[in-house]
């Protein structure tokens, strides 16, 4: 399976190279796709490792519509200024994740991709020193670095999202490795080119979630998947309702997965909690007050986080 076409939209892209692009000879592409965030504090802490790094590795971003002529400004100036090679790729509409990260990969010269979400941010300053060094010394198929909250914010509106981070994605490499198609988020995630074009992300997942999870397990069964301890911090938290938001939208990628891949989503706690609680007749009130729980702050965390779990289990039930 090659990479799919740009869309017809491709034409009305802007492009801004930086000096340092044209000659360039990268073996690490790393592609940062952002809508309507600020990804110039993630380029600056990548530039600050330029020499380590010594031309290995080049920088490609995409505003995925984000339609801030400010912000667009202010990136061009930044990437053009940088000492790594880089080049900035701002279209006029949205185009979604899973078409994002494909078109990026098009734009990428590397030998292998590392995909980076604009709110990660490097735990130490190694990182692309640590990329780079990981695939010239093995040129692995699939590599996950980890994530960790290190960085990440303590706000008390975030404590839920972070309880839930912290118990389901922060998982140490030595944990990963032991079931590595499992822990495989296309943030902080190392793909060699030839792996991608046989198995590119699928389109048809719009808006947010699932298609990473989509991913791994197509491409699991025909690569080895290997886990480093090489992390970033996931800066972006939610609050409750914005979390349970992004739940809502999963929910038909939830459904297109689980129709593709039965036998492996079916062994899914959330999966399991789905279909018990499509049995329940009252489920729409019940999914409401879920809803409601979870953003009550004088609860535990714990026990909102659990509610919040539940809602979207519950969300899910519609599609199971």
């Amino acid at each position: 399976m090659t990479s799919p076409a740009p869309k017809a939209s491709a034409s009305k892209a802007k492009i801004t190279d930086n000096a340092a692009r044209k000659a360039a000879r990268p073996a690490v592409s790393v592609l940062i796709p952002f809508l309507r965030d600020d990804p110039s504090e993630l380029l600056q802490l990548l530039d600050e490792e330029a020499a380590s790094v010594d031309g290995a590795v080049e920088i490609v971003v995409l505003d995925d519509g984000t339609a801030d002529a400010d912000l667009t400004a202010r990136l061009v100036a930044q990437v053009k200024a940088m000492a790594l090679p880089a080049r900035l790729i701002t279209l006029p509409a949205n185009e979604g994740r899973a078409i994002g990260r494909n078109r990026l990969a098009s734009a990428a010269r590397g030998g292998s991709l590392l995909f980076l979400d604009s709110d990660m941010r490097p735990d130490h300053r190694r990182f692309l020193r640590d990329w780079a060094d990981l695939v010239s010394r093995e040129d692995p198929a699939v590599a996950f670095g980890g994530f960790s909250l290190l960085q990440a914010p303590t706000d008390a509106k975030f404590q839920v999202h972070r309880a839930m981070a912290a118990k389901s994605e922060c998982v140490p490499y030595t944990e990963r490795a032991k079931q590595p198609e499992k822990y495989v988020y296309t943030s902080n995630l190392l793909v060699r080119r030839d792996v991608f074009e046989a198995e590119a992300f699928d389109p048809g997942f719009t808006g947010w979630g699932w298609e990473d999870v989509e991913w791994a397990m197509r491409v699991s069964r025909r690569f080895r998947v290997v886990h480093l301890d090489n992390p970033a911090t996931h800066m972006g938290l939610d609050t409750v309702q914005a979390l349970a938001g992004k739940y809502e939208q999963s929910a038909p990628n939830f459904a297109r997965m689980a129709a593709r891949h039965p036998e492996i989503v079916a062994a899914y706690p959330s999966y399991k909690a789905a279909k018990l609680l499509k049995t329940l007749p009252a489920l729409p009130r019940l999914r409401a007050l879920m809803r409601r729980v979870a953003g009550m702050e004088r609860l535990p965390v714990a026990a909102r986080a659990f509610s919040l779990r539940l809602y979207r289990a519950a969300l899910y039930a519609d599609a199971v």
